[in-house]
């Protein structure tokens, strides 16, 4: 499966930078990053959108969408590439969130919780059950349920 996440901001160095690099390391999946660097533009959504591929199911993560477990995130995934899809493509917005226009393009919208969490975070925790995902999917212990 190929992934793709569209996520606004840059990550450079840090803890977080080095969680996501172990991840990513351990993905079988392909993996592409796109970052939208939200500090040089005023219209990050609009960047956003221009990496957005017409045709590939999107996933948007926004705190009003639905929570999921990692068992239903994985069947979610599962669903798509039974559908005949090999790709999906994931949106983390800035701080500001995202507006409609970009939720009304998504197939699904889920979210981490009511809570509000760092977009950098959410990268990060949006890796990790990807990764989860891939494992669930190929029945590998590393999700203990």
């Amino acid at each position: 499966m190929n992934i793709t996440i569209i996520a606004a901001g840059q990550a450079k160095s840090g803890p977080l930078f080095q969680i996501w690099s172990d991840y990513s390391k351990r993905l079988r999946w392909k993996l592409t990053l796109h970052e939208i660097d939200a500090r040089k533009s005023k219209n990050t959504e609009e960047k956003i959108l221009e990496k957005y591929k017409e045709g590939v199911p999107l996933i948007v993560m926004d705190e009003r969408g639905k929570e999921l477990s990692s068992v239903d995130f994985s069947k979610r995934l599962q669903k798509i590439q039974l559908q005949g899809q090999n790709e999906v493509q994931f949106i983390i917005g800035a701080a500001e969130g995202l507006s409609d226009n970009v939720r009304k393009k998504a197939d699904y919208v889920i979210s981490f919780g009511k809570q509000t969490w760092p977009h950098m975070l959410v990268r990060v925790m949006l890796l990790e059950q990807i990764y989860r995902a891939q494992q669930i999917l190929a029945g590998h212990p590393y999700h203990k349920e």
